[in-house]
């Protein structure tokens, strides 16, 4: 089943001219998933078009940040309102003070907040605060998390034990990651490990509590609960990032799911309401380190900017009880009518579902904790199921790695359609 896009292709070959790939981000290239990308045009609600006028039912929402679909009436009307009246002032305003609220209510161990303008800045101004607290200089991060582009944190392990980072990219400097030590998922012996033998050395040991960055790895309760105590008996800081998990949850966080408590929270994605915006909260002895209060430096000419506050105090307000339960039942949909076809196809993939994020884990064995128990040809065998739901016209991340969000938009339509799609692709691949 093909899906001519002849005018997709045409801006491909003219973006390639002027863009590195032709894209300003690694994945939108499509390699994975052996294509070209897909260019759109306009998106509403649960929908997005093409330039070639094909229509599809999105699963990527731009990431996670669309947690309301695509350009939801009045998110776009408030930030239309806020855009006749000056796009960037550099100076404070009350929509700053108004998200920050709403930040503090879903967040309760969050005193104070400071906005960024990614979630990437988020994290990196995350440690340098519990460097800056702790007085230490080493940070834990693990393997299969990623916290954006970060020199000292595009790190991956050496091995299956606890390791020194080696650097994931070309251009970081080894002396850059001589302070970052990586930690396996889903082993507490192995942090255990790094803390014995750099006792009072170690800052922040910094995870997503939910990774969603390669795959969906669904963390033990435990294993977040003893990450916590042995940073307590270390004096070290644990930094959360729920740059995509954030507000994904009835209570905020996913640390509200866990019951984990962490030290300081890094978000982004959903608080923007499609919008760059980035923040770190913490209680108010730690982010008082922060300048102008103290001597750890941060800052941003875009940081608490008009439209992005706004943007994320509507989504927000719109992310009431009624909202979550409409999440709820659509990922209850899902997973209802998607395993059994899964199983009759012989398990070629696992749903794996936590709330309204979800991922098609590959393989026919137990949903992976960790990187490195996510089958070598993932991606191999996801690219075709990513090309055959693309020409069924369901849009699924272009990357067996990346994971799929539900929104408000969707429908319990959508949902039976992608599952019907779904059938069909599994049954194209194995014939």
């Amino acid at each position: 089943m093909i899906v001519e896009r002849p005018v997709s292709e045409s801006l491909h070959s003219e973006a390639q001219n002027h863009l590195v790939g032709g894209v300003n981000s690694p994945v939108r290239a499509f390699k994975s998933v052996h294509g070209n990308p897909v260019y759109f045009k306009e998106a509403s609600g649960a929908t997005v078009i093409d330039v070639d006028g094909n229509q599809y039912v999105d699963f990527v929402q731009s990431w996670g940040p669309l947690i309301h679909g695509h350009s939801h009436p009045q998110i776009i009307k408030t930030i239309a309102e806020t855009m006749s009246k000056g796009t960037s002032f550099g100076a404070p305003h009350k929509g700053e003070i108004e998200l920050a609220k709403r930040v503090k209510q879903r967040f309760p161990h969050i005193d104070m907040v400071r906005f960024t303008s990614s979630g990437t800045e988020a994290a990196m101004s995350a440690v340098r605060l519990a460097r800056g607290v702790t007085g230490r200089d080493h940070i834990v991060k693990f393997d299969g998390c990623y916290h954006g582009h970060i020199d000292s944190l595009l790190v991956s392990s050496g091995s299956g034990l606890a390791t020194f980072g080696i650097a994931s990219s070309p251009g970081i400097p080894e002396s850059t990651i001589s302070t970052t030590l990586v930690c396996p998922l889903d082993d507490i012996g192995a942090l255990r490990y790094l803390f014995e033998e750099y006792p009072g050395k170690i800052a922040a040991v910094l995870i997503e509590p939910l990774p969603a960055n390669n795959g969906l790895l669904i963390q033990r309760n435990e294993f977040l609960e003893q990450i916590k105590e042995v940073c307590e008996e270390d004096g070290a800081l644990l930094v959360f990032d729920e740059v995509i998990s954030g507000f994904r949850f009835r209570n905020g966080g996913y640390e509200e799911v866990c019951g984990v408590t962490p030290d300081i929270t890094a978000l982004g994605k959903v608080i923007g309401g499609g919008l760059p915006v980035g923040a770190y909260g913490a209680r108010e002895e730690v982010m008082q380190h922060l300048s102008p209060l103290g001597p750890v430096y941060q800052a941003g000419t875009l940081s608490g900017n008009p439209l992005a506050m706004v943007a994320g105090s509507s989504t927000l307000d719109l992310l009431d009880e009624a909202a979550y339960d409409l999440l709820d039942s659509l990922g209850g949909t899902l997973e209802d009518l998607v395993v059994p076809i899964l199983e009759e196809k012989g398990n070629p993939f696992r749903l794996v579902r936590m709330g309204s994020l979800f991922w098609f884990s590959p393989g026919d064995g137990e949903p992976p904790r960790r990187a490195d128990q996510i089958p070598a040809a993932a991606g191999e065998v996801y690219a075709d199921l990513h090309r055959g739901m693309l020409a069924r016209g369901y849009m699924l991340a272009p990357s067996a790695y990346e994971i799929g969000f539900l929104s408000t938009a969707h429908s319990e339509d959508n949902i039976t359609g992608m599952a019907a799609a779904l059938e069909e692709a599994l049954i194209e691949i194995g014939d």
